[in-house]
């Protein structure tokens, strides 16, 4: 009897772990990959106080997407901090077909450059 119990203890816990990573599963896009499943995808604006002090240059920002392809979070990983506020906001507004591991949606992370040029 035990040694049943032992089992069903340890199938429940194996079962649970496997869930819960299938729930933490994150899919690693490139740009490209990222690009393409965007459905909704506004450029950001030169912002006005770059143009007149003829600021320009590339950003680089990390996106998170939650698994019904809305943008969670952005972190900015370079660039300069006049052109990447318009960037950031422009980017929460990106919306993604699902994301999909082993035919589930799941949350994806990429990271997307721009480069502002006057």
């Amino acid at each position: 009897m035990r040694t049943y119990r032992l089992i069903v203890t340890l199938m429940t816990l194996w079962i649970g772990a496997a869930i819960l990573a299938a729930q933490d599963t994150v899919r690693h896009l490139t740009q490209e990959e990222a690009v393409k499943a965007a459905v909704t995808k506004p450029q950001p604006e030169y912002p006005p106080v770059a143009k007149q002090l003829k600021i320009q240059g590339r950003i680089e920002l990390e996106i998170s997407i939650d698994a019904a392809g809305s943008v969670d979070n952005v972190k900015v990983l370079a660039g300069n901090p006049a052109l990447t506020g318009t960037a950031v906001n422009t980017l929460k507004r990106w919306r993604f077909e699902p994301i999909l591991a082993d035919g589930k949606p799941v949350r994806a992370v990429a990271i997307l450059s721009f480069s502002f040029k006057l």
